[in-house]
């Protein structure tokens, strides 16, 4: 391996898989398990440092020559979307429990305008495609979509969150 910690732990998760999945196994048949299970770890290792390997060389590559010196980290040159979801994680939860306070008062909205909201917000169609699912005119989904929001904004305001 020619590194003692790699060898150590490829050794260590092979002994681990050999107790997790033979355990019940007889005794004279573990040294056979362990071996062809070690040979696997060792072979896994190589194999995942190559493809660590081959994209390290693919992504040094990304920087300029000039640009290059020991802090260079080529993943720093990948554009990143303005739109990608690098959120903190305090958001994140933030955010996840807005989302379960707006589905519990959905549920407490009447049929349709409930039905009304979920299809011009959640599905996005436009009026004219909602007043064709849901049957009705134009004028009615816009009425059913603003007392919607307007129940929803109260239920939400109630416990708390602003939007």
């Amino acid at each position: 391996m020619r590194d003692e910690d790699a060898a150590l732990d490829i050794v260590q998760d092979a002994m681990l898989r050999l107790s997790e999945k033979y355990a019940a196994k007889p005794l004279q048949e573990l040294p056979m398990l362990f071996q062809r299970i070690l040979q696997n770890a060792i072979h896994d290792h190589f194999r995942r440092q190559k493809v660590r390997s081959t994209w390290t060389t693919l992504l040094s590559a990304l920087g300029q020559k000039e640009d290059r010196d020991e802090d260079f980290d080529p993943l720093e040159t990948l554009p990143v979307k303005a739109d990608s979801n690098w959120a903190d994680p305090a958001e994140q939860h933030e955010q996840s429990e807005i989302l379960g306070l707006i589905e519990q008062a959905l549920t407490r909205l009447p049929a349709r305008q409930r039905e009304a909201f979920l299809l011009r917000y959640w599905e996005e169609l436009d009026v004219a495609e909602t007043a064709t699912a849901m049957g009705c005119s134009e004028g009615s989904v816009k009425t059913h979509c603003s007392r919607a929001v307007h129940a929803l904004a109260e239920m939400l305001k109630a416990k708390g969150v602003s939007l």
